[in-house]
């Protein structure tokens, strides 16, 4: 009897350590975003996007390439620099894509920005960019 409830008690541990660590694995991820956009560079930023990303500001939404997603954000950045900019929550989708709310404040205004990153991917790679001025 005491040797089941030492391999439960073990079972558990181990279960709690995938799960934390896989949080932990989502978080690194989306803190390295959050440090580009919190520094308004756009270079830093541009490692982290995917081949084709979703940018929106409010409901106007585009696809954009890598690189033209970088210049959108220069753009951005120059006439808004970040003031702050600090994540409110983050999380994953059922299917495990990692996504993050944060909020920004800016020269011209806040924005609560909405962050989405291709499921499964060893380092961040960006998705969805989706910024709503509030």
């Amino acid at each position: 009897m005491k040797i089941i409830l030492t391999k439960v008690f073990l079972f558990g541990w181990l279960l709690l350590a995938v799960v934390v660590s896989g949080k932990a694995q989502n978080a690194d991820q989306l803190g390295a975003v959050r440090s580009a956009i919190s520094s308004g560079s756009s270079r830093n930023l541009a490692q982290y996007l995917g081949p084709s990303v979703e940018v929106g500001f409010d409901g106007d939404k585009q696809s954009y390439n890598a690189t033209q997603t970088e210049l959108v954000m220069k753009n951005f950045f120059t006439k808004n620099p970040p003031a702050s900019f600090d994540i409110v929550h983050q999380g994953a989708s059922n299917d495990g894509i990692p996504y993050a709310v944060g909020h920004y404040v800016g020269k011209t205004g806040n924005y609560q920005i909405f962050i989405k990153l291709k499921p499964k991917q060893s380092t961040p790679m960006i998705d969805t960019l989706d910024f709503t001025k509030e």
